[in-house]
């Protein structure tokens, strides 16, 4: 039975030793303290668990085998009226769950919320690939956000994540909810991300992973599978942002390769996963 204005934060894991900590420190330090912490690890072979039993409050389960299955289960297994879903590589700033509930009770009509993502980066990959995130972050995109707050009531009349899809699952299910006709909300209040990438081979290697699964996504919300949804190249923000560009040339060049790397990894990935019928 769901709990008046409790927040329930589900976060997935699979050996993520060296972040968990500082996300569940980032969670109890939030402004908003009606909350439960429900992580769902995926048979991690680290210490992630044992770091995470240090936390009082965190309630701690083993399901897989991916995201969507491990959000479902973590949401079957909380009490909220209120859902947050977190990737173990972030942190929150003091107020996000605060203002996700403040901006969720002023209008019925919302459905869900978009938290902007702050890049952290160390290597030459990730500063890159915070580059481009910061095109879509700074103002908000509507072909790159994805709500990551859900009223509960919302987030069961759209069917929960849908298991079958694997990558572009933080765009389908809002895409579901606003076509039942609610509407996202976005607070100023930001996740730190640290960015994960250390080449482009891992990358390539990411996006075709992600890309098996991409043609039933596209079909369920009628994409055409070549957009700016899908083709980064596509995405009218580069363009009216061609200044900036220039003024970063060596991130503007390693972001050219990078979207081309990542562009014909998700495109490998979509044709295999059509031809395999996956």
């Amino acid at each position: 039975m769901k709990k008046k204005d409790l927040v329930s934060v589900v976060i997935t894991t699979k050996n993520e030793e060296d972040a968990i900590s500082n996300l569940l420190e980032s969670i109890t330090k939030q402004t908003y303290k009606n909350i439960e912490i429900i992580l769902v690890d995926n048979n991690s072979e680290d210490n992630t668990l044992k770091i995470a039993r240090r936390f009082k409050k965190v309630k701690v389960y083993n399901w897989g085998p991916e995201r969507s299955s491990q959000r479902n289960y973590g949401a079957k297994k909380s009490f909220g009226e209120y859902l947050l879903f977190l990737d173990a590589d972030m942190k929150l700033s003091p107020k996000v769950v605060e203002v996700c509930v403040k901006i969720t009770k002023s209008k019925k009509n919302i459905g869900s919320v978009v938290i902007p993502e702050q890049s952290e980066a160390y290597m030459f990959w990730e500063k890159v690939k915070a580059f481009e995130r910061s095109f879509y972050n700074e103002k908000g995109d509507p072909i790159t956000d994805a709500a990551r707050f859900f009223k509960r009531s919302v987030f069961e009349k759209a069917g929960r994540y849908d298991e079958t899809i694997t990558g572009p699952e933080d765009w389908d299910l809002p895409e579901t909810i606003r076509e039942l006709g609610y509407k996202d909300g976005r607070i100023s209040e930001k996740i730190y991300h640290r960015e994960r990438a250390t080449s482009l081979i891992a990358l390539f290697k990411k996006k075709f992973y992600y890309g098996l699964y991409a043609h039933k996504y596209l079909r369920k919300h009628n994409i055409p599978i070549v957009s700016p949804k899908t083709v980064y190249f596509l995405r009218p923000l580069f363009y009216k942002s061609w200044k900036r560009l220039l003024s970063q040339p060596l991130l503007a060049l390693g972001m050219i390769a990078m979207l081309i790397t990542q562009t014909l990894g998700g495109g490998s990935g979509y044709l295999i996963g059509r031809i395999r019928k996956l």
